[in-house]
């Protein structure tokens, strides 16, 4: 326990890592622990493996009173199974019931998406504002529609997957099965994949960063060298970046929000990649110059607010 209070987790799960957090009743990180995601095409206990050794470490012994999953797919209303996961391999599965029991304590489910809105309208970007847009880049795309502080989960509980809209008729294959998704366009999978059709054509520093090898390059390579002032790698956060203003722009004219948050992995490049994608969503918003075109911001939990969204919904089970 932590100063009397009750040890609650929440726990990040992508397709490409996991974080897990201990937070307090304001929403503070206590405590972290990481890890790294097996992939869609394992068995689901190899995934729930890496969450039990996450939330063991978080726990260092301690008694777990109660644990959020913020799981990158599609959650049903109930907050029950995973029902699809285009990163992971939960298919149809009682996630909740199953890690409830293999770990002792109490267990909440949502979408990821859904999680870092929860955490950006209780303790961050979104707190006070009565309608935002939450957009998420990591491995893909997730979304959350947040209204008066609450997120709408729609009728099946899978509102926000905006991802998975068709932005380019046959357009480049998603791992959902369909073509020209948004998120092939603009992720941290699209961030590599840029840069990966690049390498040898120009002077990079990532060419030393990956040994040479552009199966081995990663997204967060791609940043250290965007921070480094590499010019292959700004060029590819400006892509995304423009993408990411596109994407947005749309969602605006469809749902005119107060404000539009964006959180997830990649966010954490800031202005790199949220500037090219304010200029994007003022140059494609329609009547940008007769409206007032809502503020695009960084989560202010970064990468961390799905874990705290999680652990928040944990707790107010309690």
């Amino acid at each position: 326990m932590s100063d009397g209070q009750p040890l609650v987790v929440g726990i990040d799960v992508g397709g490409t890592k996991v974080l897990a957090v201990e937070t307090d009743r304001e929403g503070r990180v206590l405590r972290t622990a990481r890890g790294e995601t097996p992939g869609r095409l394992v068995d689901a206990s190899l995934v729930e493996d890496v969450l039990s050794a996450a939330l063991a470490e978080v726990a260092d012994g301690r008694p777990v009173s109660a644990v959020g999953l913020a799981a990158a797919g599609f959650v049903d209303a109930a907050g029950e199974r995973v029902r699809f996961a285009p990163h992971l391999p939960w298919r149809d599965d009682a996630v909740r019931a199953r890690l409830a029991d293999r770990w002792g304590t109490t267990v909440a489910l949502d979408n990821d998406a859904n999680c870092v809105a929860r955490a950006e309208a209780s303790y961050g970007a979104a707190q006070g504002v009565a309608s935002a847009l939450v957009v998420t880049l990591g491995t893909g795309i997730g979304g959350a529609i947040v209204l008066d502080g609450v997120v709408l989960r729609g009728h099946n509980g899978m509102a926000g997957e905006f991802g998975h809209m068709q932005v380019v008729p046959d357009g480049q294959p998603c791992e959902c099965g369909r073509r020209g998704c948004w998120e092939q366009y603009c992720s941290g999978n699209e961030l590599v994949r840029i840069v990966r059709g690049e390498l040898g054509r120009m002077p990079t520093i990532l060419d030393e960063l990956c040994d040479g090898d552009p199966a081995r390059l990663t997204g967060p390579m791609v940043s250290l060298a965007a921070e480094q002032g590499d010019l292959l790698a700004r060029r590819a956060f400006g892509s995304v970046g423009d993408w990411l203003g596109v994407g947005v722009a749309n969602l605006v004219a469809a749902f005119d929000p107060e404000a539009v948050v964006v959180g997830g992995g990649v966010s954490a490049a800031g202005d790199r990649l949220l500037d090219p994608a304010r200029s994007a969503l003022t140059r494609a918003l329609v009547g940008s110059g007769h409206r007032d075109v809502p503020p695009l911001v960084r989560a202010r939990f970064g990468p961390e607010a799905g874990a705290v969204g999680a652990a928040d919904l944990a707790r107010s089970l309690l």
